[in-house]
């Protein structure tokens, strides 16, 4: 069972949460592996009428840990529904806590039922949670569960073959846990980011979750006593050795579906990659690599890999030059609710990229977006009538849906130093992937212009994979930075940006 609308599903995770009790939870372990926890809440199993009820289960983690996204958490609970009868199971919540204070909570926006495997962790939660249920269905053998097999998206990483995010992060390098087909990397032990050299990020993963459908088992099954599927839960907790874990082999596209369904990463030991020569290194660089220049430039980009078509054959690319089809209407301002932050600053390779904290918005449209982060383009990518600007800030904000909303402030050389571009720029990292995480804090409204009017359109990301349906507003008026913070600016990137794309007749507003 699917559902399109991450509003419906709110309403169901609501109508079902509001039955319940105010109890307090009632956390027990029910798996353990290298020091991580998978528990059940029993205060809040609810049994449901058709042989079906309602959860909630957590991994806790052995440390504080890091994503993709600079979230930092200590658990993750799932929200998960269960079909007893069929064996299976559908989460529609998840949510994130830090040392139990609220991190993140997201609704699933399009869920996806999925079955149980027999000796897995899947059977134990699926065998507690019916535990009041006349009957469920054993599970098929032969896989590992995977109901907290790999949470680490703010966006249903179904899409990921790694979040996010995308123009929102730039097939950066990020400080992040590696996906269940990859080896994972050491568990944190303290605060500290992990500087770890991974594969390039997909950005797709924080755009369109869900691409493909669970597949379900549509043979009719028999229901054999409960007993069974304890029985089979109890072995594979007397089976588990927390120290050795075998190595997860490659995904299907089934299984990616699966690995991303509910929660925490698996920790598979590592495989030893068979040596390459060189000429097979060179092509499979030259494969997976984009740049701005030589081979990986933007003209190339739809060539470099089959997920980046839409670079040469999208017809709503971003940038644009902003001359065509512009009409001047009342547009609504942006009400931007912007907070002190904490900031990471990161050099992914392709742009200085600030990552914040949670709690910064805007409203536009009717509809609320949350800023990711913020990166850096020279000269600006978009255009006003033909002319280019120094330089370009691209705030990159999510809603709820997964969907992105990117505010431009063009840069422009003068007289006054900017504090918080200098304050950035002081915090640069030495390398590219590295990355690093001040003391201090940044007031977000300083990199907003004064005068708010803007021009916005429909666009894409300016970056592969130039994923569309992108809202795009270009503050009109410039803020000012020096000759010489442009300068610093250019020592690591002289040309990081993307050639203006074809109008193609889009709607262009302008506020008059």
């Amino acid at each position: 069972m699917k559902f399109r609308s991450a509003t419906i599903i709110a309403a169901i995770t609501a109508t079902l949460t509001a039955s319940q009790p105010a109890l307090a939870a009632k956390w027990e372990t029910v798996a353990t592996a290298n020091g991580d926890k998978i528990e059940i809440d029993r205060a809040r199993i609810v049994q449901q009428a058709g042989a079906r009820a309602t959860a909630w289960s957590r991994l806790v983690r052995d440390g504080i840990y890091i994503d993709e996204y600079g979230m930092r958490y200590t658990t993750v609970e799932a929200f998960n529904r269960y079909d007893c009868g069929r064996g299976s199971f559908t989460t529609l919540k998840r949510v994130w806590r830090r040392d139990g204070q609220l991190v993140r909570e997201e609704p699933i926006a399009q869920p996806a039922e999925l079955s149980v495997e027999a000796a897995s962790t899947d059977a134990k939660i699926l065998a507690e949670a019916c535990l009041q249920q006349p009957g469920i269905v054993a599970a098929r053998e032969g896989k590992p569960g995977v109901m907290h097999a790999d949470m680490r998206s703010a966006g249903d990483a179904a899409k990921a073959k790694t979040l996010p995010v995308a123009d929102v992060g730039h097939g950066e390098k990020q400080v992040t846990e590696k996906p269940a087909s990859m080896a994972a990397a050491p568990a944190a032990t303290g605060d500290k980011p992990r500087f770890i050299e991974l594969p390039k990020i997909d950005k797709s993963q924080v755009e369109d979750p869900n691409k493909a459908s669970a597949a379900k088992d549509t043979k009719s099954r028999a229901a054999p006593d409960i007993k069974e599927v304890a029985k089979a839960a109890g072995a594979a907790a007397a089976a588990e050795k927390p120290a050795v874990h075998a190595p997860v082999p490659a995904a299907s596209r089934q299984e990616l579906e699966r690995q991303y369904a509910t929660s925490g990463p698996r920790k598979a030991v590592k495989k030893k990659a068979p040596a390459k020569s060189e000429a097979e290194a060179i092509v499979e660089h030259r494969n997976i690599h984009w740049s701005y220049e030589g081979e990986g430039a933007p003209g190339n980009w739809s060539k470099l890999d089959p997920k980046n078509a839409a670079c040469g054959a999208g017809r709503r690319q971003s940038p644009i030059d902003i001359r065509e089809g512009v009409i001047k209407v009342d547009l609504e301002p942006i009400k931007f609710d912007y907070k002190w932050t904490q900031f990471r600053v990161v050099d992914n390779g392709h742009t200085i990229q600030v990552n914040v904290g949670e709690g910064s918005t805007i409203t536009v449209m009717g509809r609320g977006y949350q800023l990711v982060q913020f990166h850096f383009h020279r000269p600006s990518e978009e255009k006003v009538r033909g002319k280019a600007f120094d330089m370009v800030a691209h705030l990159v904000h999510k809603d709820d849906e997964g969907r992105l909303a990117v505010v431009a402030v063009l840069m422009e050389k003068g007289a006054a130093e900017h504090p918080l571009i200098q304050t950035l720029w002081n915090n640069m990292p030495l390398e590219a992937g590295q990355e690093l995480a001040p003391a201090t804090a940044i007031d977000l409204n300083r990199i907003l212009p004064e005068a708010r009017d803007y021009y916005t359109y429909m666009g894409s990301l300016t970056t592969p994979p130039c994923t569309e349906d992108v809202l795009w507003m270009v503050f009109k008026k410039p803020i000012i930075v020096t000759e010489q913070q442009v300068a610093i600016f250019a020592r690591l990137y002289k040309n990081n940006a993307r050639p203006v794309q074809p109008a193609n007749d889009r709607l262009v507003k302008e506020t008059r």
